[in-house]
């Protein structure tokens, strides 16, 4: 009988790196929150104003990461990972879509109407 050799790989290196990273990141998401700079949020990019979009940008980075380091898709096969990152991709493209196309419909309701705004 043939015995596999499976030797055991420590990881606690990467896995600090990855949560130095993601600190830091979460720190910049915080403190852009805090201070929110006016040529950020006076800056609109597709009916969002910059400071929404690099958040938006900031918090996929953070999945990306946290899926890739924590749940072991860097050592998973290429059609595995493409598999699980397509979807995710389409889906949140898909909901930002539709939050921007109804968000801007019930801004145009309430815009040019009489109903006022009382919430």
């Amino acid at each position: 009988m043939s015995q596999d050799n499976h030797t055991h790989e420590s990881h606690t290196k990467k896995i600090w790196i990855v949560f130095g990273i993601l600190s830091i990141v979460t720190i910049v998401e915080v403190w852009l929150g805090i201070i929110r700079p006016d040529f950020l949020v006076m800056t609109d990019f597709i009916s969002m104003n910059l400071l929404n979009w690099i958040f938006i940008i900031l918090t996929l980075y953070k999945a990306y990461k946290i899926t890739w380091a924590f749940m072991h898709m860097d050592g998973e096969k290429a059609s595995l990972r493409w598999a699980v990152v397509a979807t995710v991709i389409f889906l949140v493209l898909y909901l930002l879509f539709i939050l921007l196309v109804e968000g801007n419909y019930i801004y145009e309701i309430f815009k040019n109407s009489t109903i006022k705004w009382n919430f």
